[in-house]
């Protein structure tokens, strides 16, 4: 799968994954319960950004939607960032400390945003406390994805990599689906103006007693890297390590196919599984409220449930058939659920766009990650896959809400159908004609090494 092993086996027999399927699996839950728990403290602004555009901007801002969701989009300029920076830091220092860090600072930063004081009381100093915290937010996850990635792919073993892997998309969907229950739950206990009023602060506030309770798990997670290879890179034995020379000098080709092969997905998992649920409060917005949360809710629990079905069928049939399947189907379909699922007004054909959408993502989002780890030798891969993953994330993912939006108020939505599915053919190109089905990879090579070793 793109960049093929060689013979320079001097870092990259180094890592360690568990060799029983019940240690395999017991660290990838623990792996997964930080993913899980990260991922619902970035959807939380996303799932109650209505409730709080009001204590962040003035109610006569008439642009005060667009300030809100242009947040949401800067945040992701950080994820490069983050991504350098822990990917760095796991590459040399070991995935499981990197993966503590980024999840305690992104609770701080949860906390921050629960406890902010309203514009009416500070004034401007609420949007900039927010946009700050979430600026941290995003380099936290920047880090988070790549890390945890290397750390699930490198935790699965040999045959059932795409089935274990999977859950990095289950619990980041997870994340999603949590923050829209939380929304319910506060739906069917409060009404609309106690949950713009302090409700989503306790929202934001879970998110941080959530993610202290991970930290604890995750420092019982075994190491993906053994001990020795995380002294040789602390003494600078091994330079090239976590190196952004090495990286974009010696691993450049596999960093532009993960580059690459992150563009389309990620345009089309945040004009579905974003912007596609925003539709839907949209269209239940007046006096529907409840309808809407539900079918959000449903849809959403769906695509998390897919992912581990597609990962196993991964391990069956190959990455590429899947990435082939997405491909194919986000071109054809990107239309539909932009320009017809608004039209909607029951709620049966609205679940139901969504959900053959979000069937249609599957195939993109329940093996990027392992497509991703199994480009890279071990030595550079949290930062391959965490930068490669980040740049396509910040150009392409992280703005296509904000264009939706912005295409909402000039009235040429048809424009941004053309640049989404425009972006999943291209990454269509680069899944049909760069990546093999089945071909030797990186952490199969890397299992083999070890085999040899014992």
């Amino acid at each position: 799968m793109g960049g093929q092993p060689h013979a320079d086996t001097t870092t990259t027999a180094n890592a360690t994954r568990p060799a029983s399927l019940g240690r395999s699996v017991s660290n990838t839950l623990k792996g997964s319960a930080g993913n899980l728990v990260e991922w619902y403290d970035v959807y939380v602004y996303s799932v109650f950004a209505a409730y709080f555009e009001s204590k962040f901007f003035t109610p006569e801002d008439k642009n005060a939607t667009l300030y809100v969701w242009a947040i949401f989009a800067v945040t992701f300029l950080m994820r490069p960032i983050g991504a350098w920076y822990f990917g760095r830091f796991a590459d040399r220092y070991g995935r499981r400390l990197a993966l503590a860090v980024s999840v305690t600072l992104m609770a701080a930063c949860s906390f921050v945003i629960a406890i902010t004081p309203s514009v009416e009381t500070i004034g401007i100093g609420a949007p900039i406390l927010l946009l700050l915290a979430r600026l941290l937010q995003g380099f936290a996850t920047g880090g988070e994805y790549g890390t945890s990635a290397t750390y699930m792919s490198e935790a699965a073993i040999q045959g059932r990599r795409g089935f274990l892997s999977s859950f990095h998309y289950v619990t980041l969907v997870g994340g999603h689906v949590l923050a829209q229950a939380t929304l319910l739950v506060m739906l069917l206990t409060l009404d609309t103006q106690q949950i713009s009023d302090w409700g989503w602060r306790v929202a934001f506030g879970l998110g941080g007693v959530a993610a202290i309770v991970v930290l604890w798990l995750r420092t019982s997670m075994d190491e993906s890297l053994e001990p020795a290879s995380i002294e040789e890179a602390r003494a600078g034995g091994a330079r090239s390590s976590g190196s952004l020379r090495e990286l974009f000098f010696n691993q450049w080709r596999p960093l532009l196919l993960c580059f690459l092969i992150t563009a389309g997905g990620t345009v089309a998992f945040y004009t579905y599984s974003v912007n596609g649920p925003k539709i839907i409060q949209g269209i239940f917005a007046d006096g529907d409220v409840m309808t809407g949360t539900l079918i959000n809710l449903a849809a959403l629990t769906l695509l998390m449930l897919l992912q581990p079905l597609g990962g196993w069928l991964s391990d069956m049939v190959g990455r590429k058939t899947l990435l082939v399947f997405f491909g194919i189907g986000g071109v054809l379909y990107t239309w539909v659920i932009v320009l017809w699922l608004p039209q909607q007004t029951h709620w049966l054909p609205a679940f139901a766009i969504l959900a053959i959408g979000f069937v249609i993502l599957t195939g993109y989002t329940s093996i990027n990650a392992v497509v991703k780890a199994e480009l890279f030798p071990t030595h550079i891969r949290a930062l391959g896959v965490g930068l490669g993953y980040a740049l396509a994330n910040s150009s392409f993912g992280g703005t296509a809400p904000l264009l939706y939006q912005a295409s909402l108020r000039s009235g040429h939505v048809d424009s941004f159908v053309v640049y989404a599915t425009a972006m999943i053919a291209a990454s269509l190109v680069v899944y049909a004609f760069f990546l093999s089905n089945k071909g030797h990879n990186w952490l199969d090579h890397e299992e083999q090494m070890r085999a040899r070793q014992r």
